[in-house]
């Protein structure tokens, strides 16, 4: 008899609720101090996000297709084979709007420049953070095309 598939429960929630919940074998994500990948069983782990790509592997069910979805920062908490992400900002890769997002990250360049322009610390972080954010947008759906 074949042994059943190790899955376990990934959600993703936003302050605009939750956005993204299935099960899966696996799920990767960018931490502040790398990469990380979560299987069936890992111990309990909780650690922050940075903005990128969380990519969840599914079950044999749905022929083992991945999940993208763009993060911008949050943490993810792991316990009792549930993976939780709490986001500032989550959407998946096929309800990106693409040209709002190049228009995003043509906004975050000017601001860039216009900041340096003026010496402006504050805001050139905060473009800096604005362009990340559009840039990982942009690749999240590009990985949906392929």
């Amino acid at each position: 008899m074949a042994e059943a598939e190790k899955l376990f429960k990934i959600n993703i929630v936003t302050p605009n609720g939750l956005i993204y919940s299935h099960r899966g074998s696996s799920v990767s994500m960018r931490a502040i101090d790398g990469d990380r990948q979560i299987l069936y069983n890992h111990l309990p782990i909780l650690t922050p996000l940075t903005i990128g790509e969380v990519r969840v592997q599914r079950g044999a069910d749905v022929d083992h297709k991945v999940d993208h979805i763009a993060v911008s920062g949050g943490i993810i908490e792991f316990a009792n084979n549930v993976a939780t992400i709490i986001a500032d900002n989550a959407e998946r890769a096929r309800n990106i709007d693409l040209s709002r997002a190049e228009a995003a990250k043509q906004r975050a360049e000017a601001l860039i420049k216009e900041a340096k322009e003026k010496h402006d610390e504050q805001l050139l972080e905060r473009a800096q953070i604005a362009l990340r954010r559009a840039v990982n947008r942009i690749h999240v759906y590009d990985e949906l095309q392929k």
